[in-house]
């Protein structure tokens, strides 16, 4: 699936309220899933987006893939540029990870950018068990990615 290039709108779902973990309550608030706007047009219908590894001929009925955050991050990026964008986060130097240039957004996620292939990647919390929804418009265009973060197999 291939997204045109260009600028798009990156919105955010919060879920709030109390919480339990190992036994200890908590009052937290959890992003619960995240989604870049790619058109303004109605989704017609809702499918599941694979990964390259997915195999969907061993889903039971009724199960979807999930996939895998041992980071608790995910990110949406341009895909020409990945290497480049995502290098950062794979650059450790004397045991430690090399500082990154990257921007601060106001919801707590964080932006790398390529200045000379204009691209971007985006981080966003994402929690292992989440899946990944393609919102297809009535010409089978992607109009939105969802992608939930580990709390629920729902479609936001």
């Amino acid at each position: 699936m291939r997204i045109p290039p260009g600028v798009y709108r990156v919105e955010i779902a919060w879920t709030a309220g109390p919480y339990e973990f190992f036994g200890e309550r908590f009052d937290g608030v959890e992003c619960a899933a995240t989604r870049p706007c790619v058109s303004n047009d109605h989704v017609a219908g809702w499918e599941v987006g694979l990964g390259v590894d997915d195999d969907v001929d061993g889903l039971r009925p009724g199960e979807v893939p999930r996939f895998g955050a041992d980071a608790n991050v995910g990110c949406f990026a341009d895909a020409g540029a990945w290497t480049t964008l995502c290098a950062p986060f794979r650059t450790r130097v004397d045991g430690r990870w090399e500082p990154r240039d990257r921007g601060r957004l106001p919801d707590g996620c964080e932006r790398i950018s390529d200045k000379s292939r204009q691209a971007d990647l985006v981080t966003f919390t994402a929690q292992s068990g989440g899946v990944v929804w393609l919102g297809r418009t009535a010409t089978g265009d992607v109009a939105t990615i969802v992608v939930t973060i580990g709390m629920t197999g729902a479609k936001a």
